[in-house]
């Protein structure tokens, strides 16, 4: 029976280069010469550090950049509130990787509400679509990229 997952996967190795990407680009350009701003990565969790709003603003939108670049969506950043403590003024951003529950349990709902001839179960982080034909799979695939999502999602593990 031809099956495939549902996911919300970020590759940590591209959001490594995208990282690194964002500091070099920080560190060559103009506006930030003798400014101290750095983006700083643990695990899925990036911290912004910097001396103005409008700094954290601009490496944001740096990073929305790099993040294309290295195949990355940028619906899977989730940004904190901005924090000021003294002249620096920071700012969390968290990758969101692996469905939750809520958002499992929406897909479910979109695949059941379109009647299609498939099961979708949640399997921890992911969503798992069976069904008795690859046509059908492949139905479920374009209804969802058609969804306006508030997650990136990938489609992986299709087997026939």
């Amino acid at each position: 029976m031809p099956s495939f997952d549902i996911v919300s996967e970020v590759d940590k190795h591209q959001l490594t280069n995208a990282v690194d990407q964002v500091n070099r680009t920080v560190g060559n350009r103009f506006d930030f010469k003798g400014v101290d701003a750095e983006l700083e990565m643990n695990d899925f969790n990036l911290l912004i550090r910097t001396e103005s709003e409008q700094k954290v603003n601009q490496i944001v939108d740096v990073l929305r950049a790099a993040l294309i670049k290295c195949d990355i969506d940028p619906l899977a950043m989730e940004i904190g509130q901005l924090e000021q403590s003294g002249k620096t003024v920071k700012q969390a951003i968290t990758m969101r990787n692996g469905l939750e529950k809520e958002l499992a349990k929406k897909i479910v709902k979109l695949i059941k509400d379109e009647k299609m001839k498939v099961q979708a179960s949640i399997q921890g982080d992911q969503v798992r679509v069976t069904g008795k034909k690859r046509d059908d799979l492949q139905q479920v695939m374009a209804m969802l990229r058609g969804k306006e999502l508030d997650q990136p999602l990938q489609f992986n593990n299709f087997r026939d």
